[in-house]
């Protein structure tokens, strides 16, 4: 898995949510665009749910979103759609672990689709299976169809209000049968989810680049802790706030700003482009002794923190490297001796832009430190005189419990080694990260103590670490 080994020393997407109601609109063809503007949030594994009225289909299955539905998308005709898009945080990446997940129950058809990461999955599953019930998945998703299912509320927004108080960590899910569609956000706020409009209809989603792909006007975020029910194309969706241990402050997750999401998105009010434009103005405020010739980039997501340096610098920003966005998900697996070569695949250095210069290579993380050595190695065999790693984030120290997959502490390497260390490890003629309060100082608009930065400083709003001693996948896996 070349693509992989690439991405191996990045913090992986969680998953990608997209929801719609219409009687106009083709809700299954516009669910399909919406995942395709969501596939930087997963590429594992693909699906949508579409009902009309009386009868719910879905489709899905591993692989891309072109890949699942190579075939169309014949039989998904109906009002009410749910879409996801998946990168296995709880649960092995196997077939029937991909979502939308669809269930059969005493109120009719449901569906769900989830992007986040349940911290008392485990538990709630283990109480779950004593009294009875039978799980047919390995991840987290599924405990809170069971608790819909199992609740003794009259109405299905009574019973999904009474799941979601129930379950912790971080969530955004859609829920729908064959007459509303019901959106909730975590009462934190951890992930992202907000609503549009279209010319007849309604429309939520993981991250406003997928409303703009459809065409629907973006009307605002779902607040933390709030759960909207969609059951009219015209009105405007119920809003309850379903939460009874609402928090003092909300803590919207940094990387979302910092990696995550597509830059051409606004989360939460905030532009994320904005954002890491101010990163990489505020670290190069940082730096100011570098000398450098020219400033580049690690494609793409470290792209727009590296024009703010070279804006904030005075030094000219260059494609110094080329990012091949041909390559598939799978190539022959590189022997050790070809690692390098990996890495080439994927990018290589424009030796008429580095050769002879000093270079500044912005990226936005280095959480492995398995990828960053060998690209500064491309750049010296294109003839750069010096590289200069500079990181539009604080070091990666620790787990994220909250729908990101991080592995455990210690394959982290800042965890083990300091700012020196990682610079020799790498081969760099200097590193650099931005500095805590240079991350909280990039927000424009949202306030920087309503962010979490757990995987930073180790300090988890919910306390989801004494919960999940082992790690997310591992832990919930191991309680199965």
């Amino acid at each position: 898995m070349g693509d992989k080994f690439f991405a191996e020393d990045k913090l992986h997407e969680e998953c990608g949510v997209f929801g719609i109601y219409s009687k106009k609109d083709d809700v299954a063809l516009n669910t399909y665009w919406g995942l395709f503007a969501l596939q930087h949030r997963g590429q594992e594994s693909a699906g949508i749910a579409v009902t009309d009225g009386r009868h719910m289909h879905i489709k899905k299955g591993m692989g891309l979103v072109n890949d699942v539905f190579k075939d169309g998308l014949k039989g998904l005709d109906g009002c009410i759609a749910a879409g996801h898009v998946r990168y296995s945080t709880t649960g092995a990446s196997m077939p029937y672990n991909v979502q939308p997940l669809k269930v059969f129950y005493d109120g009719g058809n449901l569906a769900l689709s989830h992007n986040g990461n349940l911290t008392n999955a485990a538990q709630l599953r283990k109480e779950l299976a004593n009294d009875g019930v039978v799980f047919q998945t390995t991840i987290d998703s599924e405990v809170v169809l069971s608790l819909i299912a199992r609740s003794r509320k009259k109405t299905l927004p009574e019973r999904v209000a009474e799941a979601a108080d129930t379950i912790r960590g971080a969530f955004a899910i859609l829920i729908m049968n064959d007459d509303q569609l019901i959106a909730f956000r975590d009462p934190y706020g951890f992930r992202p989810l907000c609503l549009g409009r279209l010319d007849h209809g309604w429309v939520v989603a993981s991250e406003t680049c997928a409303l703009d792909l459809v065409g629907a006007h973006y009307v605002r975020d779902v607040k933390p802790g709030e759960m909207i029910v969609i059951d009219n194309e015209e009105t405007e969706p119920k809003s309850i706030m379903y939460s009874t241990h609402k928090p003092t402050h909300c803590a919207h997750c940094i990387f979302e700003y910092v990696y995550f999401a597509r830059p051409d998105s606004i989360i939460d009010g905030e532009s994320v482009y904005q954002a890491r434009l101010n990163m990489g103005r505020i670290l190069a405020r940082e730096t100011r002794g570098i000398k450098a010739d020219v400033v580049i980039s690690v494609p793409d997501s470290g792209t727009p923190a590296a024009i703010g340096y070279g804006l904030e610098a005075g030094i000219p920003f260059v494609e110094g490297l080329t990012k091949n966005k041909y390559i598939g998900r799978t190539f022959i697996q590189p022997t050790q001796k070809q690692r390098l070569n990996a890495v080439r695949l994927k990018l290589n250095a424009n030796r008429s832009l580095v050769e002879g210069k000093s270079v500044v290579m912005v990226d936005d993380s280095i959480v492995r430190g398995t990828t960053s050595g060998k690209i500064v190695q491309l750049l010296r065999d294109a003839g750069a005189t010096a590289v200069h790693v500079c990181i539009s984030s604080p070091p990666v120290m620790d787990s994220c419990f909250y729908g990101i997959d991080t592995s455990e502490r210690k394959e982290l390497i800042a965890a083990s080694k300091t700012e020196e260390e990682i610079r020799q490890y790498i081969k760099a003629d200097s590193l650099h990260y931005i500095t805590m309060e240079g991350l909280r100082a990039s927000l424009s608009v949202l306030k920087p103590d309503d962010m979490c930065y757990a995987c930073f400083n180790s300090h988890y709003p919910d306390g989801a670490d004494k919960e999940m001693k082992k790690g997310s996948k591992l832990q919930f896996e191991l309680g199965c």
